[in-house]
């Protein structure tokens, strides 16, 4: 049996290399697959929430996997109807999401780590959604490095774009390269499950389900043929010539400046000069010189025309009707917009995107801002997260908050805070956020002066600290809790992060990924086959808890099991089957040994 490594190893070359893979199907018999994906999906927030069968993580075996694997290789394996439930968005409308059984969850995500290795070398280098080694911050950052001189932005957005894949056109990408009818079955079975809603049936026509596992590398293979159409078609139609034609007004200009210095005309020169700066030296009508460039996160993809806007017309036009007739796609109309980069501001991925101008400002004797890519944080952004710390537009205490332990409550506010700061590091005016830190920090000091019963400037003298950081020393407000036993000590902080300007992406590694697939002490305990509370060697299963203070009951003792899970702070327990149903049936079991 092959192990995770070797398997990827070889799809990721195939992909490499443009191969199709005709016996895919049958690395689904592979249990190495399923450890390596229950390592990635045990410890997440979800893994203990029920589908429609009421299945969670709790209870995991390799018995369960040997059933997976027997129904998978008789063909008899059915994907659940995942359960709905929504949550809402910012415009005030609710997103549907898919909650899918465990088991569910673990063969799509070892569907997703198959196809994955195999897709990954083939997709654009323009797409950075929901890949490894990119993220937002890399495709703002290409637009910033690659994008200078851009007249024209068109943003594009897919209308319920996961919502609406069309089955027969996925299938039909994936039949391109994949020539294993058992495997096309099986991923048309788990499009067309169905969904749960108030316990009524209901079938999906079209779309993959958002919360399913395998959806994010289906959308990224169904969206790639955009990727290629825009790369093969448009770009190559739009863009022509080497650079811009020079400015007839502008070399003339710098004709009579060197005639004025001859003659030593000095203030004439100067005056000259000043008029000079208000031209370009390139000619910004230009017929033979024409750029298009285009990136895209999911669904959200941008594209920076150098040209006329009827033209960039005819890309939004083209890309319409691409969309519509070739992946069954419609465009939303309300975030679809041509925006002109100088005097307008394009909204991409929760930034806005302009293109400078400042004829005054010099650098080396030149105007290297003008034409530069410009990233601001949205005002709307600033007043929108400012606004979940204020009432009645000022900042208000949290009362939900103040029972919680000090090193929770600022714990929780510098988590917030910090997470996005960081996004928005990358903006020119990210300084702005001083707003979001002095009402952010605010509303957490009258937490605790509330939790205190004292003032928010006594609660600030308390918690002050001074911290290191790559442009000096900050002030934050800090807590620190003595663990003991020569342990460094647990702190929480919040702020003393500098809002200064970060050019560089936080991700900013854009080489393939090596296979590298490390393993999990979770599995490599259940592989041990020994139960970790009466210590008999039996067929195991793994007891798990959504978090650790789920443990602790208030007014009664522990069991043993709880104790023993408390002691090494772990949220899961590998148990035979006879203290797995004691447990549930929270009887006592065995002493538990360390």
């Amino acid at each position: 049996m092959q192990s995770a490594e070797t398997v990827l190893g070889v799809l990721r070359e195939r992909g490499r290399r443009g191969l199709p893979c005709n016996e895919l199907y049958r690395q689904l018999f592979n249990p190495h697959m399923y450890l390596v994906a229950y390592g990635r999906l045990y410890s997440n927030h979800g893994a203990m929430t029920p589908g429609a069968d009421g299945e969670t993580v709790d209870g995991m075996s390799l018995v369960k996997i040997g059933r997976i694997i027997d129904a998978l290789r008789h063909e008899r394996y059915r994907f659940q109807p995942v359960k709905r439930t929504y949550i809402p968005k910012k415009n005030g409308k609710k997103r549907p999401l898919g909650l899918p059984s465990w088991s569910d969850k673990l063969v799509g995500e070892v569907v997703r780590l198959l196809l994955e290795a195999y897709y990954e070398p083939q997709f654009s280098d323009r797409s950075h959604g929901f890949r490894p080694g990119r993220g937002c911050h890399t495709a703002l950052t290409e637009v910033v490095n690659t994008w200078a001189g851009t007249t024209w932005f068109v943003e594009g957005d897919i209308s319920d774009c996961f919502g609406s894949l069309d089955h027969d056109v996925m299938l039909g990408i994936l039949g391109e390269k994949i020539h294993d009818n058992r495997l096309l079955r099986l991923l048309r079975h788990m499009l067309q499950a169905g969904y749960l809603e108030d316990w009524e049936w209901n079938a999906t026509l079209s779309g993959a389900p958002q919360g399913g596992v395998a959806s994010p590398i289906l959308s990224n293979i169904y969206l790639d043929r955009l990727d290629k159409f825009v790369e093969t078609v448009l770009v190559p139609e739009y863009t022509r010539g080497v650079r811009r034609a020079n400015n007839p007004a502008y070399r003339e200009m710098i004709n009579v400046i060197a005639r004025a210095r001859y003659h030593g005309d000095r203030a004439t020169v100067r005056e000259l000069r000043k008029q000079l700066r208000s031209l370009p030296s390139k000619d910004l009508r230009d017929s033979g010189y024409r750029r298009l460039r285009y990136v895209r996160y999911a669904d959200d993809h941008l594209l920076g025309f150098v040209g006329p806007k009827n033209e960039a017309e005819e890309i939004k036009a083209r890309l319409t009707a691409f969309l519509r007739d070739d992946l069954k796609l419609e465009l939303s109309e309300d975030k679809t917009l041509i925006t002109h980069g100088r005097t307008e501001a394009a909204s991409f991925l929760g930034y806005e995107i302009t293109v400078q101008h400042n004829q005054r400002k010099l650098t080396s004797g030149r105007r290297a801002v003008n034409g530069a890519i410009g990233l601001r944080v949205p005002k709307a952004a600033i007043k929108a997260k400012c606004a979940s710390y204020t009432q009645r537009g000022q900042p208000a205490r949290r009362t939900q908050m103040v029972n919680l332990d000090d090193h929770v409550i600022i714990s929780k506010y510098g988590a917030e805070y910090r997470g996005y700061v960081q996004y928005y590091l990358m903006a020119g005016d990210v300084h702005r956020l001083n707003r979001l830190l002095w009402v952010a920090q605010t509303s957490m000091l009258k937490t605790l002066a509330c939790k205190y019963d004292s003032t928010v400037p006594k609660m600030a003298a308390k918690y002050k600290a001074t911290v290191e950081t790559p442009h000096g020393l900050r002030v934050c407000m800090q807590v620190s809790t003595d663990r003991g036993n020569g342990r460094k000590p647990l702190v929480a902080r919040f702020g003393g992060i500098p809002l200064k300007r970060q050019k560089k992406a936080v991700l900013d590694d854009q080489r393939p990924t090596p296979v590298a697939v490390p393993r999990k002490e979770l599995i490599s305990r259940l592989r041990a086959g020994r139960c970790e509370l009466c210590e008999q060697r039996a067929e195991v299963q793994v007891h798990q808890v959504r978090k650790l203070a789920d443990l602790a009951r208030p007014g009664k003792p522990q069991p043993a099991w709880a104790q023993l899970m408390a002691r090494k702070r772990r949220k899961t327990l590998v148990v035979c089957s006879f203290c797995h149903e004691h447990i549930h049936a929270r009887q006592p079991t065995a002493t538990p040994t360390e």
